[in-house]
């Protein structure tokens, strides 16, 4: 190799370790996991250049025959336990902030995060059950510790301010300890509370990469927050059916958000209820989205 060449490779050794991680995440996706048995859903309608569609939802295919036992326990085929040794239930202190969280994958250095906020009821043992749901929980985690990620499931004791400080608390603090590495929150059904109060905090968003909104509540002013000034992406997933929150209503938001340029997705699912998203969101979608911007 001649002297010339070996500076010039040695140059651009230099540049790839200047260059910030967040850019790498706009190249590359996440590697697959079982997209065979959760991505391959079928699409009935699409519009909006493909930023909203609605996927096909069936009781009967995407519950009983799914699972061995209807809402309980998904079939084996579905999950993956060896993501198990990665999971590690803890108690954070957060600026003086006590937080009950199940932490899956390393504690330093995550090449990105995932925080999932459950609804009312729930604590944090719902995001991390691998058989509920489908086994799509076990999916996403599996999908972010092969990823070299890092997944929280924190334990939300009220949806109010406190709430919102204590996930603030805790996406800083992942930000912090994956040195500015991508942050995604993810909420659902009333959790979806704690997302929009975060989606004010100019104090916290910058630590942000994006939103997944999982059967959440409607927020009209969402375009106007400090989340929407940054355009940081939000991917809406909502049952056709759902009796808690209207789909129509949270699609206002999302087609308010286009209007204006804004990055986001709506995934419907034609007569899916209220838990819908939950069990049928695709992870692996959702996520690309959030970090590089195309699903």
């Amino acid at each position: 190799m001649s002297t010339v060449h070996l500076m010039f490779c040695s140059w651009l050794a230099v540049l790839a370790a200047l260059v910030p991680a967040s850019a790498y995440a706009q190249q590359a996706q996440l590697k697959p996991f079982k997209d065979e048995l959760f991505s391959r859903q079928t699409v009935l309608q699409s519009t909006d250049g493909d930023t909203y569609k609605v996927v096909d939802y069936r009781e009967m295919r995407d519950i009983n025959g799914r699972d061995r036992e209807p809402e309980r326990r998904v079939k084996d085929t579905y999950v993956e336990l060896g993501v198990r040794r990665e999971q590690v239930n803890e108690t954070l202190n957060l600026a003086g902030r006590r937080l009950d969280v199940t932490r899956v994958g390393q504690a330093e250095r995550a090449a990105f995060t995932v925080i999932f906020i459950h609804g009312r009821g729930g604590d944090r043992r719902l995001g991390v059950n691998d058989y509920t749901f489908g086994g799509n929980f076990n999916r996403l985690k599996n999908l972010v510790v092969s990823n070299g990620g890092t997944y929280y499931s924190p334990s939300v004791t009220s949806f109010d301010v406190n709430g919102v400080a204590d996930v603030a608390a805790l996406i800083r603090y992942s930000s912090h300890e994956s040195s500015g590495k991508p942050v995604i929150l993810a909420c659902a059904s009333m959790g979806s509370i704690i997302c929009q109060g975060v989606s004010r905090d100019q104090t916290v968003v910058g630590n942000l990469k994006g939103m997944v909104i999982l059967g959440g509540a409607p927020d009209p002013d969402l375009p106007k927050s400090a989340l929407a000034k940054l355009k940081l992406p939000i991917y809406f997933a909502h049952g056709s059916a759902d009796s808690v929150y209207k789909a129509e209503e949270q699609a206002s938001v999302y087609r308010k958000l286009r209007s204006l340029g804004y990055p986001t997705r709506f995934t419907l699912f034609q007569t899916g209820s209220h838990g819908t998203p939950i069990r049928m969101v695709d992870w692996r979608e959702a996520l690309n989205f959030i970090l590089t911007g195309r699903s």
